[in-house]
């Protein structure tokens, strides 16, 4: 039976209630006074007041401000994403099949017309988060673009950040965070199409409105805090495992970190470790992980690789990382994770900034119901179907006694006319 060896604290009440109320009290500002409040929240929570569509010359200022060896690193970043993204997308295909003769049913890959990308601000400069969400949409062959991004406090949107957007492919920039962001992507103001989807991280106020305007436009998901489990057996280094517990847990207050493994020596050590190794962090960072790893962090002693395994599913963790013997034997046992992360030799940052497989993934237990951002959330998989006049009897006919067997009568003489005019010596009936 999984032993405990360090609890999270219970959460205390979050107050989704109080947040709930103040996106709804928003977005209802905006409805009555369109773009002007959009202006006005823009002013009033980012301290913006310059253009809200970022013109030419200010993208290309931001390039000239950066060096060339941080532009390659972007563009390397980007050159990994896109390959991947176009991996994904390859795997995606039109088809069709004959189900009876003369009946043939198909489907088709349809990319949406116009998305929109939140690319988070705050204290970090969120250069992945533009490139995982704006070269996703772009290679699922969207139409139109829109990112948006706030502004730093006494500046516009982080050059490296616009440097990568623009070099993703952004149709259109907009200098702006929050609610109102997300509203003016979803409403179309300042002469941009209304996107038909919300990807990106964001703060609470960010995913309490994308939950709110789901339905109206399509949703990634609704993100909570990031989390990560480490899978550590006997052969993992306790060192590199600690580490990658704090490199997660500087992310907030309320980022959890898991770690499960079947040897209670390096258990110890990681728990002795980590903290030591947060204290070395800047201040904003280490004062972020001491948090999460007083209040969120777990770590559970197991007796054996399947019972890890099965521990595993259940926190159906946003970031899972394998650091243990027979990497294989875990490529194929487990099952709800965001992205998998598998031997010391990768890191679950790797996949955050540069080596492909997306970022924007599931929080909260959400793995184990639905997969990360992907070309596919930017495609309609589609179906069509037709048929020769010859090959729709016997459908025609199992349609219409189907449809008479649920009280359908209407449905059931769709078919009937047709037999009748397709086939006018048929038996009534």
């Amino acid at each position: 039976m999984a032993e405990y060896l360090k609890v999270a604290t219970p959460p205390a009440a979050a107050g989704h209630g109080d947040v709930r109320a103040q996106v709804a009290a928003l977005l209802a500002e905006i409805d009555l006074g369109g773009e002007a409040s959009v202006r006005d929240l823009a002013a009033r929570f980012d301290g913006w007041e310059g253009p809200l569509i970022v013109p030419r010359q200010d993208i290309d200022r931001a390039a000239a401000a950066l060096s060339d060896a941080v532009k390659e690193d972007i563009r390397f970043a980007h050159h990994n994403i896109r390959r991947f993204a176009q991996a994904q997308r390859d795997t995606m295909q039109d088809t069709q099949v004959e189900i009876l003769p003369g009946v043939i049913a198909g489907q088709r890959q349809i990319p949406i017309a116009a998305a929109g990308c939140y690319v988070p601000g705050g204290r970090y400069a969120h250069v992945a988060s533009a490139i995982m969400t704006i070269t996703t949409a772009k290679v699922a062959g969207v139409g139109h673009v829109t990112a948006c991004s706030p502004p730093r406090p006494g500046g516009g949107i982080a050059p490296e950040v616009l440097f990568a957007m623009d070099l993703c492919g952004a149709d259109a920039i907009l200098t702006m965070g929050g609610v109102q962001a997300i509203a003016a992507m979803a409403r179309g103001y300042f002469g941009l199409p209304a996107v038909d989807i919300l990807v990106g991280p964001g703060n609470q106020y960010v995913a309490e409105a994308k939950r709110v305007l789901f339905g109206e436009v399509g949703i990634d998901m609704v993100a909570g805090p990031t989390d990560v489990l480490v899978l550590a057996d006997s052969t993992a280094d306790p060192e590199i495992v600690a580490w990658d517990l704090v490199g997660q847990a500087e992310h907030g207050h309320n980022s959890p970190v898991w770690l499960v493994t079947s040897d209670r020596k390096l258990a110890e050590t990681v728990i002795a470790r980590v903290p030591l190794l947060i204290e070395t962090l800047p201040q904003i960072n280490r004062d972020s992980a001491r948090a999460a790893w007083a209040d969120h962090a777990e770590v559970v002693l197991c007796e054996t690789r399947e019972e890890m395994a099965q521990v595993s599913d259940r926190y159906a963790a946003e970031h899972l990382h394998v650091q243990c013997d027979d990497l294989d034997w875990w490529l194929g046992r487990l099952r709800n994770y965001g992205s998998l992360f598998l031997g010391e030799e990768t890191t679950v940052a790797f996949g955050d900034k540069a080596s492909g497989p997306n970022h924007v993934l599931p929080t909260s237990g959400a793995a184990r119901y639905t997969g990360g951002l992907s070309v596919a959330k930017f495609m309609k998989t589609v179906t069509w179907q037709r048929a020769t006049r010859d090959g729709i009897r016997p459908l025609a006919e199992a349609t219409a006694r189907i449809s008479r067997l649920e009280g359908m009568e209407g449905h059931a003489r769709t078919a009937d006319i047709r037999i009748a005019k397709f086939f006018p010596d048929a038996p009534a009936g």
